[in-house]
């Protein structure tokens, strides 16, 4: 991560269904975010890329415990977030079907 001091991962539930959404802090303060569709979105700060991440029904994958997990029907034992050696390929990740259906 050259250009970045921190990556976190965000994921909404729709149904069983779990759209994830990468994002990354550059160093000088402001933030990218890589969604489902394969768009990268700046933002001025980390917090406004927080605020953007809320207002579409996403939440930190490192600030759930099982008990949030559970209420949006997530299993954390099950997740995990998509990995791939460049973007064009973890885009096709970024919406993960139900678990019996991987």
């Amino acid at each position: 991560m050259t250009d970045f001091e921190s990556e976190q991962w965000w994921l909404a539930a729709l149904g069983d269904t779990l759209v994830w959404a990468r994002l990354r802090v550059r160093t000088g303060g402001s933030a990218e975010v890589f969604d489902c569709d394969g768009n990268h979105l700046s933002y001025d700060s980390e917090d406004s890329a927080h605020a953007a991440l809320l207002d579409a029904d996403f939440v930190a994958l490192d600030g759930l415990d099982f008990e949030d997990a559970a209420r949006l029907g997530i299993d954390l034992d099950r997740v995990t977030p998509p990995q791939a050696r460049d973007d064009a390929v973890l885009r096709t990740l970024m919406i993960q079907p139900p678990p019996s259906q991987r």
